[in-house]
């Protein structure tokens, strides 16, 4: 297989095992996507981490297998392509990307659909699409838009170029640098930590705060005031404030 989920204590492991490069053929593209559909229906996956191993994150798009494609063949192919992207995005969980290596074209653009990003202090980031005569198209003129602006988003895609952990740190796509053998326990201790939290308040506000930024702040603030009136019918709600009465801040257990 060339991807997989494994859960350990809540956390569901989505590892591309792809070697040497973890290229994102079809068939690994329609594999991501089966296994987040999964990780979104298994109530024993409460977090998720995306995972390409301890060399590299994703190189990119299968370029031999697309080369072979005329426009046809694309205009069929490319709403699979984000769909399986997309499909990661609206994990209605907790999802991080432990990025090691490179995370290029089609690797960038999953780690994208993560809420939480951790890279090794040698992972190198970048959309090298227009490089080949192409932009990127499995969402990554959207979603690095939105989470690091328009400017900068353009400079990298007008580009092609790649940038290095400081720099991702700094310009906001990736939100923390850790040494590369650290990468994976960092980013499976940060899921482990949320899996262990209200469920159904993590997935209110994960939808809240996505919904919201494709949207107005009217119909926003109608997501956000519907989510929380919601969670008032919920087990958890009542034991996070009996808890908070009871034994102060923090101190609730949701399992």
């Amino acid at each position: 297989m060339t991807v997989t989920l494994e859960v350990t204590s809540g956390v569901g492991t989505i590892r591309l095992d792809r070697p040497p490069m973890n290229a994102l053929d079809v068939a690994t593209q329609d594999r991501l996507r089966e296994l987040a559909e999964e990780a979104t229906r298994r109530d024993d996956v409460r977090a998720v981490v995306v995972y390409g191993g301890e060399k590299v994150f994703a190189a990119g798009a299968d370029i031999k297998e697309m080369q072979a494609m005329d426009h046809a063949a694309m205009v069929v192919r490319s709403r699979a392509l984000q769909e399986s992207f997309t499909a990661v995005a609206r994990i209605p969980k907790p999802v991080v990307a432990a990025v090691t290596g490179y995370a290029l074209g089609g690797g960038c653009e999953l780690a994208l659909c993560a809420d939480f990003r951790i890279a090794a202090d040698n992972a190198k980031l970048g959309q090298p699409e227009i490089l080949l005569g192409v932009i990127p198209g499995a969402g990554g003129t959207q979603r690095l838009s939105r989470l690091v602006g328009p400017s900068k988003a353009k400079d990298l895609i007008f580009t092609g170029r790649m940038v290095k952990a400081d720099e991702a740190l700094a310009i906001g796509l990736v939100d923390r640098v850790v040494p590369a053998a650290e990468v994976y326990e960092q980013a499976h201790a940060w899921a482990a930590k949320l899996a262990q939290g209200p469920a159904l308040a993590l997935r209110a506000a994960k939808e809240s705060v996505d919904t919201g930024l494709e949207t107005d702040l009217e119909t926003g603030l109608a997501v956000e005031r519907t989510w929380f009136s919601a969670l008032f019918a919920t087990e958890d709600r009542e034991r996070g404030m009996r808890s908070f009465v009871e034994e102060g801040p923090g101190k609730a257990k949701f399992l």
